[in-house]
Formats: structure tokens, sequence, C-alpha cells
């Protein structure tokens, strides 16, 4: 049978729509990534503190990450300056809600919202804000009624972010110092303490349910610091050593670093929750220090974070999660003149005030420390990239074709 310009007509409008169907299809997947924002880019991340008089413009410190290449920061404040700088850069933050706040925010969803509205909001999606991490080593800590309030204030930050629709962008987080296990040694015998396991599980158990990883800060100079006649260095630092054997696991480690983690591994197995990652949110090893403070060199320091930083690239797991690649943010960016402490607290930099090195671990520092950040590249994609250029160009392709297809 002959066909008609009717039948032909309806092909061409059945075919049409099959193809802008499987396009809006597709254009519906991504689009529902675009506001879904992992909260670590890579392996490697580092902290951005400001404690110091002397450190680079925020634009500065922009144009210096971008040229090291570092994808993931975190700052211990939401610092509107750093906040509008980030903007476009692509870079991935996390923002720091202070210990001083936790009472406050604890009482209701309201003081949360707000700080919300003021620190976060305004600055999405330009600047990827990934991160609330509330409060810094509070379970561990001496302040104990900062104990009692970390999990409402954690639960007032996620349940505000949830009413603005905000959760599959910015992830709630609270990152721990080592002294809440009892002990790390062998790895596979870590637990939590018992008087911090009672506000430690359900924590854990909102942030298993929230999708949020266990960020632990992990320094192998502390413990060296604390034992340098047992420990070995060379251990410490990532090179070459005789190592340690755990005989539970019967796993070998040649490195603290990685011990120090799976301890957290074991010590959250042991709580219940096996299958959360960890993410190390602080490690590093100061450049000076004082005299009972073992270790602290440049010389080491510029070991323990150059090998590091191979071994991060390498995007493998550690002996007891080998399947899970090791994420961590090095502390820190600057050597921070104002910081309270020992003189090691002052020296943890990657590079110095002036934007320059430290020391070199192949990165490479400003060249000019009060110039303006280099032109973002990708400004006109918007914060999400190609993602967000894709979604324009599918829905552009279905709509032509429907009209070509009306006008048929």
């Amino acid at each position: 049978m002959e066909c008609t310009f009717h039948d032909r007509l309806s092909t061409r409008i059945m075919g049409s729509s099959s193809f802008c169907i499987w396009l809006l299809l597709i254009f519906s997947v991504i689009s529902s990534n675009v506001l879904t924002v992992y909260a670590f880019q890579g392996n490697y991340g580092v902290n951005y503190g400001m404690l110091a008089d002397n450190l680079p413009s925020p634009g500065s410190v922009v144009t210096l990450l971008k040229a090291a290449k570092i994808k993931n920061t975190r700052i211990y404040t939401a610092d509107h300056e750093v906040l509008k700088a980030f903007n476009g850069s692509g870079i991935e933050i996390i923002v720091g809600l202070g210990n001083q706040f936790l009472t406050e925010m604890s009482v209701g969803e309201d003081p949360a919202m707000d700080w919300i509205k003021d620190n976060v909001q305004p600055f999405l999606p330009g600047t990827r804000i990934v991160g609330i991490a509330v409060g810094n080593e509070i379970l561990g800590g001496d302040d104990h009624e900062l104990w009692e309030v970390l999990l409402p204030t954690v639960k007032n930050v996620y349940s505000a972010l949830e009413k603005l629709g905000l959760t599959k962008a910015v992830q709630v987080l609270s990152p721990h110092s080592e002294a809440v296990f009892e002990n790390s040694y062998p790895p596979s015998s870590c637990v939590f303490k018992e008087d911090i396991l009672v506000y430690m599980k359900p924590l854990l158990q909102f942030f298993s349910q929230a999708g949020s990883p266990f960020y632990i800060n992990a320094y192998p100079f502390l413990a060296y610091k604390v034992d340098p006649v047992t420990i070995d260095i060379n251990y410490a630092l990532f090179k070459s050593n005789k190592g340690i054997h755990d005989p539970k696991t019967n796993l070998h480690y040649d490195n603290m670093f990685e011990a120090q983690v799976d301890a957290g591994y074991a010590a959250l197995e042991k709580a219940g929750f096996p299958k959360m990652e960890i993410i190390v949110s602080e490690t590093g090893w100061p450049s000076k220090g004082d005299d009972n403070e073992p270790g602290a060199s440049v010389e080491n320091a510029r070991a323990y974070n150059h090998n590091l930083r191979k071994r991060l690239a390498k995007k493998k797991g550690t002996p007891y999660r080998p399947k899970l690649p090791m994420r961590a943010y090095i502390f820190a960016l600057f050597n921070e003149n104002l910081k309270p402490g020992p003189t090691s607290e002052r020296n943890f930099g990657l590079f110095k005030p002036d934007g320059s090195i430290a020391y070199d671990i192949g990165f490479t520092g400003l060249k000019d420390s009060s110039g303006p950040p280099s032109p973002v590249p990708f400004q006109v994609l918007g914060a999400y990239g190609w993602v967000g250029s894709s979604c324009t160009l599918l829905l552009t392709a279905c709509i032509t074709l429907l009209l070509l297809v009306s006008d048929s």
C-alpha cells in the first residue's frame, strides 16, 4: 500500500518523539546529578587555615591552588571573602561551623537555618561548598558539654539543609581526633573509648543514614613526638623500614598513616559500622618545632608530605580496606603565625605566607602573591562544568526537533 503524507508525518512524529523521549531521559539522569556534589575530587586535599596576619589574599590562594591542581580544600570558618574568591574556581570547599556555635545551634533548627542562609546558601552554586564541618575534635576533647550538643547540632544543620533542598549538594560531617580511640596498636585492636562510645554511636548512626563518611585527624608526627624511642621514624615517614605485623589480621604495615586509618576502620567495625568510609580530615608534618618536639624539621616535613602525596596518587586502599582508595586533607596550606601552642603548630604549612613553597614536594609557589587571581577557564560553564552545558544542549536539540516536526 502506498504511504500517504499523513502516514509519513505520523512516522516522523513518532520517530522524533521517541528520540526526544530518549533525550529527555538522558537529561533527567544528568540533571538529577547536577545538585549532587561529591565531597572529594580525587584523593588529595588541603586545609586552608587562616590564623595568621600575613597571608596572601583569598584570590591569590585560588591561583595557588589551581596552579598546584588541588581541587579540595577545607576552611575552619565560613569566611565570606574566601567564599567569594572561590566562586567559579571549581575547587570544592568544606566550611567549618566553629565549636563556639554548637550550643546555640543545638537548641533548635532556626539558628542553624539562619547560619546556613547567611554563610552557605548565598554562595551556591558558584562556590562549590560541598560540606559543613560541625565542630572540630569535639568528642575526645575536654569540653564535655559540647559532647552533649554535638549530635543535636548535626541534626539541626542537616534538617535545615533538607528544608532548603541542599542535602544532595552539601554534606554534614564532624572531624575527630585520635583521642576518641582507646588504643590503636595493633590496628585490629582499636576500639572507641567507652565514655565516648555513648555519644559516638548515635552520631555514627545518623551519619550512616545521611551517607556521610567518618572524618579523622591522623598525625603520625604526634605519635612519634610522644614515643620517639619505640617508634621508628622511617615507619612514620613512609621510608624503608621493617614495619609492623598485626597478628589478628595477619596484615603487614610499612607506614603508620595506613595503620592509623585501619585502626579507625577496626573501631567502626566493632561499633557496628563496617561499611562506613574513612576520610582523613587532617594529616601533616611540621617543618619546625621546639626542643621537645623530636622529628620536626624541614627534611622530615618534606619526606612525609612528598611520600604521602605519592601514596595517595596511587588511588589504592589500606591493607584492611584495599579496595577503598585513601583520601586525605593535608594540614596545612600555610604556616600560621598566630596559632597558639608549641612552635610546631605554626609550621605545618606547605607554603610560606608569601605564597612560595616551604619545601619542594612538586608544587609551584605563587610568582606574585599580591597579584590578582588568574582567569577561571570554565567560568562560562558555571560551577557544574560540562554537566550544565550538556543539559542545555540536550534540551535545545529536543525542542529544535519538535519545532521541525510541527513545521512539516
